[in-house]
C-alpha cells in the first residue's frame, strides 16, 4: 500500500485551491431516503507498516524473539539484545534447531569469576511498559549443546533503567538438557517506574553457571492482552480502535502483502500454528516480519471487535516489478483458494481442518476478497492475472465479492469486476474540493472501496516528500476536516461506495516509515489524532438511510451529509466547515415532530495543530446542547467538524 504518487482514478483531477468561506447557507431537507447506507461503510485498512503489528498492536514485548532472518555472528542480529555483567552474546546458526522455521539461536557464553547476575536483556520495542500489579506471560526454549552437571535456576525478571528489579521469578535450568525445551513462566510487577526505559532480563548466578555455553530462542513476554486472547492484541492500542466502531478490517495490506519478489509475498500458510514454526518474513518496509500476528489473530480480532474482514490474496504481482507469467499462475490461484478455505472451509478437510485444529471448527464470516493490491502498478498483466484468479476462485466461491485493485476501467477487464479498490492521498485542499468525487460515476452496478485515503501534505507538487516540503507528521485539523468534507460525499453516494478506511491506521511515533498516521504510539501510550476523532464521529453516528438535500457548492468551504437512524426516529447531520471563518447554516426540515433541541459534537482548532506526544488531548470533540426545530440554524466554526443530532418523525 502507500506508496508513488496520486492513485486511480485520482490521478485525472486537478489541484484547486479553497475558496473564501460562505456566510451563510440554507440547506432543505428532503423527507423521502434515496438509499439505504451500507452497514460497512466506515472502517480500518492494516498492514504492518511503522512497526503497527510488531511492536504496536501485537502485544508481544520482545522484540527479535527469535532471531527470524538475521544473519548470526553479525552485529545486526542482535538487535535489542544486550549483556548482562560480562556475558557473551552471538547469534548462531543452530546444528539443531528448535524447528525448521527457525534456524538461529542465541548462545550465551557465561565467563568464570564472576559474582552476581550474568546474562542477557531484551529492550522491547522502545521501551516495555511495566504496571504494578500487572502479571506478564512469557516463555523460552532452551538447550545446552552438550551435556553438563550444571543444575540451578535463571532469573527472569523486569528491570528499570537504573537496575531496579521491578519483578521477577526464577525457573530450573537442567545441564543435561541437550535438546530444546520450553520453560513458561509469569512475573508480576511490583512496582511502576517513571518511565519505559524498561528491559526483560534473564540471568543465572555467575559463580555456578561460570564456564557454561547455554543457547537460547523465541523468548517471548506479554502483558494482558485485548480480551486475554493468547498470542494476543496490545489493549490501549486495541480498545482505541474498537472505540472508533468500525465495521470492517482489512488485512493484511497493502503493499505488505505484496513482497518485493514472489519468494518474499506475504503467504498465510505462514502465519499459522505454533509461534516456534513460523519462519516470519522480510516485510516490504524496512523490517522482518515476526508473523506472530497472523490469519488467525486477525480473523480473531475481526471476531473481536465484530467487524468483517476484507481480506486480500496475493495475485501474482510483487512490487519489485515481476509479474507471474500466465502459464505459471496455478500455485499460486491454488493458495488463493487455500487461504479462503481457512477461513470458510469445510471443517473436515484441508484448510477448515487445520483451522479446526487450531480451535475454530466453524467458518469465520467472509463476503470480500482483494486479487491483489495496487495493481495499477502491474497493469498489463493485471488483466490476465485478474481474469484467471477470479474465474478460478468465483468458481470456488460463488458467494464471495472479489474487488479489483488497478485504476477504474483502466485497463478494461474481463469479467467486469462488481467491486474496485480505490485509493487517494492528496492535500487537505484536494479533498475538501473533491467531495463530489463520486457523484458523476456509472450506477451501471459497480461498487467501490475507498481503500485508502488520508491528506498527507499541504504540497500539491510534492505530496510524498518530506516535512521540510510539506508533508505532514501529524494529521492536522485543516487535513481532517478536508477528509470530513471528502466523507460527507462519501456517504452522500454510498448507494455506490460500500467501505471507506484512512490509511495507515497505526504507526509508531518514534519509528516509522510513513506519516502521518491515523493513531500514533509508543511503548507506552497512545496518540489519537484529529482524523481518528473524525473517524470516530462519522462511524459513531451513522444512519441506516440517507436523505437528500440542497447539495453543497463544488467550490465551497461548508460540505454536509444528512442521514436518518429509523431505529429511534434519529436525524443525524454531519457538517465540515475548511474555511477560515464562522460558517451559518440553516437547515429546513420537511417533518411534522421535530425535537426542540439536540446535542452538536464539535472538533474545532486552528488549522495547523496537532495532536502530538508532547500535546496528545489539543483538539478532542466538544459536546454541547443546540435548539432545532423544522428550521433552525448552526454555526459551524472555522476549521471545524461538526455533528448535530436530534430527532424528528
Amino acid at each position: 500500500m502507500l506508496k508513488l504518487a496520486l492513485l486511480g482514478v485520482s490521478a485525472l483531477l486537478g489541484i484547486v485551491g479553497l475558496v473564501d468561506a460562505q456566510s451563510s447557507v440554507t440547506v432543505n431537507v428532503e423527507r423521502t431516503a434515496s438509499h439505504p447506507i451500507p452497514s460497512t461503510l466506515w472502517g480500518y485498512m492494516y498492514e504492518d507498516i511503522s512497526q503497527s503489528g510488531d511492536g504496536g498492536l501485537y502485544a508481544e514485548l520482545i522484540q527479535n524473539r527469535a532471531f527470524q532472518l538475521v544473519s548470526p555472528g553479525s552485529g545486526s542480529a542482535l538487535n535489542a539484545w544486550q549483556a548482562v555483567n560480562g556475558a557473551s552474546l552471538r547469534v548462531i546458526q543452530e546444528s539443531v534447531p528448535v524447528s525448521s522455521a527457525l534456524p538461529n539461536a542465541l548462545q550465551v557464553d557465561f565467563p568464570t569469576g564472576r559474582s552476581g547476575g550474568v546474562g542477557f536483556a531484551n529492550t522491547g520495542f522502545g521501551g516495555i511498559k511495566v504496571t504494578s500489579g500487572t502479571t506478564y506471560t512469557g516463555s523460552f526454549f532452551y538447550r545446552f549443546p552438550s551435556s553438563s552437571g550444571f543444575q540451578g535456576s535463571a532469573t527472569v525478571s523486569l528491570q528499570s533503567s537504573s537496575g531496579s528489579t521491578l519483578g521477577s521469578t526464577t525457573v530450573n535450568l537442567s545441564g543435561s538438557q541437550t535438546s530444546w525445551r520450553k520453560l513458561t513462566f509469569s512475573i508480576r510487577a511490583s512496582s511502576t517506574p517513571g518511565n519505559t526505559n524498561n528491559r526483560f532480563v534473564v540471568t543465572l548466578d555467575g559463580r555456578s553457571a561460570g564456564g557454561q555455553s547455554i543457547h537460547f530462542t523465541m523468548l517471548s513476554l506479554f502483558p494482558p492482552t485485548f480480551k486475554n486472547r493468547p498470542n494476543g492484541m496490545r489493549i490501549d492500542i486495541a480498545t482505541t480502535l474498537a472505540e472508533m466502531g468500525p465495521s470492517f478490517w482489512r488485512f493484511p495490506g497493502g503493499n505488505n502483502l505484496e513482497g518485493q519478489t514472489v519468494a518474499r509475498r506475504w503467504q498465510w500458510n505462514a502465519t499459522v500454528g505454533p509461534l516456534e514454526t513460523r519462519p516470519g518474513r522480510q516485510g516490504d518496509w524496512g523490517y522482518v516480519n515476526s508473523d506472530g500476528l497472523g490469519i488467525l489473530e486477525y480473523l480473531h480480532w475481526c471476531e473481536d471487535l465484530n467487524v468483517e474482514p476484507i481480506m486480500g490474496v496475493w495475485a501474482g504481482f510483487a512490487l519489485g516489478g515481476t509479474s507471474v507469467p500466465e502459464n505459471q499462475l496455478q500455485p499460486f490461484i491454488d493458495q488463493a483458494a487455500d487461504q479462503i478455505n481457512f477461513v470458510i472451509g469445510d471443517s473436515s478437510t484441508g484448510p477448515g481442518a487445520l483451522r479446526a485444529s487450531l480451535g475454530h471448527p466453524e467458518p469465520f464470516n467472509l463476503r470480500f476478497v482483494e486479487i491483489g493490491n495496487e495493481d495499477f502498478f502491474g497493469a498489463a498483466s493485471y488483466v490476465y492475472r485478474w481474469r484467471n484468479f477470479v474465474n478460478a476462485l468465483k468458481n470456488r466461491f460463488p458467494q464471495i465479492h472479489f474487488i479489483a485493485t488497478t485504476n477504474v476501467n483502466d485497463p478494461t477487464l474481463s469479467p467486469k469486476p462488481t467491486e474496485y479498490d480505490v485509493h487517494v492521498y492528496q492535500t487537505p485542499t484536494w479533498f475538501a474540493e473533491n467531495s463530489f468525487f463520486y457523484d458523476n460515476f456509472a450506477r451501471d452496478g459497480t461498487k467501490y472501496f475507498e481503500g485508502e485515503y488520508a491528506a498527507i501534505s499541504t504540497n500539491p507538487n510534492d505530496i510524498f516528500g518530506s516535512p521540510a516540503n510539506g508533508r505532514l507528521v501529524f494529521p492536522t485539523m485543516q487535513s481532517a476536516a478536508g477528509e470530513a468534507a471528502f466523507m460527507t460525499g462519501l456517504e452522500r453516494n454510498s448507494d455506490i461506495v460500500f467501505a471507506a478506511a484512512y490509511a495507515p491506521m497505526l504507526g509508531d511515533v518514534n519509528n516509522h516509515q510513513w506519516t502521518p498516521n491515523l493513531v500514533g504510539f509508543d511503548a507506552g501510550n497512545v496518540y489519537r489524532s484529529t482524523s481518528f476523532y473524525v473517524q470516530k464521529l462519522f462511524s459513531l453516528n451513522r444512519g441506516d438511510e440517507y436523505l437528500p438535500s440542497t447539495l453543497p457548492s463544488r467550490t465551497g468551504t461548508l460540505h454536509w451529509s444528512v442521514v436518518r437512524k429509523t431505529s429511534n426516529n434519529q436525524i443525524i447531520i454531519k457538517v465540515s466547515n475548511t474555511g477560515g471563518s464562522t460558517s451559518r447554516l440553516t437547515f429546513n426540515l420537511p417533518f411534522n415532530n421535530v425535537a426542540t433541541s439536540g446535542t452538536a459534537q464539535i472538533l474545532t482548532g486552528s488549522g495547523t495543530a496537532s495532536n502530538t506526544p508532547n500535546n496528545p488531548n489539543l483538539i478532542t470533540p466538544q459536546s454541547r446542547n443546540i435548539q432545532t426545530g423544522r428550521s433552525f440554524t448552526f454555526d459551524a466554526p472555522a476549521v471545524s467538524v461538526s455533528v448535530l443530532t436530534f430527532t424528528a418523525s
